[in-house]
């Protein structure tokens, strides 16, 4: 009876580490929209709701935890394109959709907080990049061939303009802005319709140009 117990009491264990761990991963990512790069892992255990132990079991120190931040990020954005291509028949309302979807994760405040924290050449990192890529090339060559997309633009563009979009303005809480960001998105999209009105200076930057900017 005591072995039958212990077997039923193990999944429960596991699926409240898992529940746990998302927790303060969420937090964790509220937190450093909210504060910047120094938030206290004390007020991130709380935020979650567990204790400081709870906290430090999964995450035993600020790097591990930017870390799985980082990569969290990087798959629900990967996500929002994913189900785009899948659920929208028009190409550029799928496009748009994303871009949206991707505003809404703040990576404009989250990206200058992350990219001194994280190891660019870590397998699960690597792998989480690759995946968006490749979710975000497809919803863009797909608008692409379909004429909806003008030819001059790559991934690298579009990544760069929802990042300084959602970027905070010095001084203000990020949270304030959420009209005015969804309105530049809107313009910012309208102009990568085809036929374009203007010749871009330039080349299309792709996800590797940024990655070689220090």
């Amino acid at each position: 009876m005591a072995a039958t117990t212990e077997q039923h009491r193990k999944p429960r264990l596991r699926a409240d580490a898992l529940r746990n761990r998302k927790l303060i991963v969420a937090a964790a990512r509220e937190l450093l929209v909210e504060q910047g790069p120094d938030i206290p892992l004390d007020e991130v255990a709380r935020r979650a709701g567990v204790g400081n132990a709870t906290l430090y079991r999964h995450f035993p120190d600020r790097g591990e935890l930017i870390h799985r931040v980082t990569l969290d990020v990087m798959s629900r954005i990967a996500d929002q394109a994913e189900a785009a291509l899948a659920e929208e028949t028009d190409t550029f309302e799928a496009l748009r959709r994303f871009v949206h979807a991707a505003a809404d994760e703040r990576i404009g405040a989250l990206c200058p907080l992350l990219a001194e924290g994280i190891d660019r050449d870590h397998p699960e990192h690597a792998a989480a990049r690759d995946r968006l890529d490749h979710a975000v090339e497809a919803l863009m060559d797909r608008a692409r061939r379909d004429g909806r997309l003008r030819e001059d633009i790559a991934v690298g563009d579009l990544m760069v303009a929802i990042t300084q979009l959602t970027r905070p303005l010095p001084g203000n809480a990020c949270g304030g802005f959420d009209q005015f960001i969804h309105r530049h998105l809107q313009l910012f999209l309208d102009g990568l319709h085809t036929p374009a009105r203007s010749e871009l200076p330039g080349s299309a930057a792709t996800l590797e140009d940024l990655r070689q900017q220090p």
